[in-house]
């Protein structure tokens, strides 16, 4: 597991910077990134996005999520996360005892809740027991639907590993999740293990290799789906795709292959008049335009994802905090960008309303945090209010 922090992600890299012993001239140099913009950075002037990160750690030899700061583990939940670890150490060591159908429908349900609602700390608590349920359950039953049960629970251990930047849990997670998919070869559990794995090669800063991975998902999920099943697969992986595509380097690039998945999952998402909910992954029109705007802001066009984000508390309508937090935190990071720094204070306090502990982990809520508390001359209320509740000082 990387080392991990309380700093904001712009702090956090001045620290990596210093102790490899590199002045701000030497890593820019390197990094191929404008110096005037990393000096910004490290004080507190701009925001380190995803991209300039991935870009910024490969002369330091690290990865995009270790530039940005795993997330500190808390001194109770280091028991949860060993005992998490050794479930995934078991994956082929199911118990004696049959785990029952009812109750392991019952406990997916629960952990989906828990998932939908950003709930990371019921998450952690419950995880290592149901990872091993569901590993039991697996092996007895031998179907379909017990090996969909089991990758989907691979699935929330990705997504609780990749909240927190710890890679390596995150990495092991969606390798026993395709694993689990492919047992009895549900192409829906398999196109969500792709997406998953791409997310992987997101969070480590290799944008090439996830779209590969996103690409040729999404020709098989064509080949082996039809219907709204269809539709909903090539529509999740495009997400990943437009997401990856605009943390390219070459933006050029990035805005040819933005443009190519953001067209396939509009496509996509005619299928369907509301976002559909499966094994918590959400696709439909909704998450399509809350996609947009990140992509948008990735590629460096701040307007142009505020003008998507014009009709954003519609397409935020019903959707559960894990998207809504993330929306109203870009949201906030378009708007420090063109200057408001009010209208971006005030989404940054929604996506803390939305889901605080999320928030609490989250490294562009925290960095948007410390830009705007660097760039404003004076506190203010709410700037003390997120403050305590971040863990940063003003």
């Amino acid at each position: 597991m990387s080392t991990s922090t309380e700093l904001a992600p712009g702090t956090n890299l001045a620290a990596l910077r210093k102790a490899h012993g590199l002045s701000q001239a030497q890593l820019a140099r390197q990094a191929n990134v404008s110096l005037s913009l990393l000096s910004k950075i490290e004080v507190g002037d701009r925001t380190l996005t995803p991209a300039v990160a991935a870009a910024l750690g490969k002369p330091l030899g690290l990865s995009m999520a270790e530039v940005l700061g795993a997330a500190a583990v808390q001194p109770d939940d280091e028991q949860k996360l060993s005992a998490l670890r050794s479930a995934i150490r078991d994956y082929d060591l199911p118990a004696a005892r049959a785990v029952e159908e009812d109750r392991m429908a019952a406990a997916l349900a629960a952990v989906a809740a828990h998932r939908d609602a950003a709930q990371v700390d019921r998450l952690l608590a419950v995880l290592p027991r149901l990872l091993r349920d569901a590993t039991t359950y697996a092996h007895h039953a031998n179907t379909a639907q017990s090996w969909m049960a089991l990758a989907e629970v691979y699935s929330t251990v990705y997504w609780l590993a990749a909240r927190h930047r710890w890679m390596d849990l995150a990495e092991l997670a969606v390798t026993r999740q395709r694993w689990a998919a492919e047992q009895k070869a549900d192409p829906l559990g398999q196109a969500i293990a792709a997406r998953d794995r791409a997310g992987a090669y997101l969070n480590g800063g290799d944008f090439e290799g996830g779209l590969t991975v996103v690409d040729r998902a999404v020709a098989a999920a064509q080949r082996s789906l039809s219907g709204q099943q269809r539709a909903f697969a090539v529509g999740m992986l495009n997400l990943r795709g437009m997401t990856l595509a605009g943390r390219l380097t070459d933006k050029k690039e990035g805005q040819r292959e933005a443009e190519r998945h953001i067209a396939s999952a509009g496509a996509a998402a005619e299928w369907f008049r509301t976002d559909w909910n499966r094994h918590s992954m959400i696709f439909g029109p909704q998450n399509t335009t809350t996609h947009v705007l990140a992509t948008r802001l990735d590629l460096g066009r701040p307007h142009e994802a505020l003008a998507v984000a014009e009709d954003l508390d519609a397409a935020l309508e019903g959707l559960p905090p894990t998207r809504v937090a993330p929306s109203r935190m870009n949201l906030a990071r378009a708007q420090l960008d063109v200057g408001d720094r009010d209208g971006a204070l005030a989404s940054l306090g929604a996506a803390w309303a939305a889901a605080p502990q999320m928030a609490r982990i989250h490294p562009m809520a925290r960095e948007v945090f410390r830009v705007l508390t660097s760039l404003h001359r004076r506190s203010n209320p709410e700037l003390l209010r997120l403050s305590k509740l971040a863990g940063i000082p003003l």
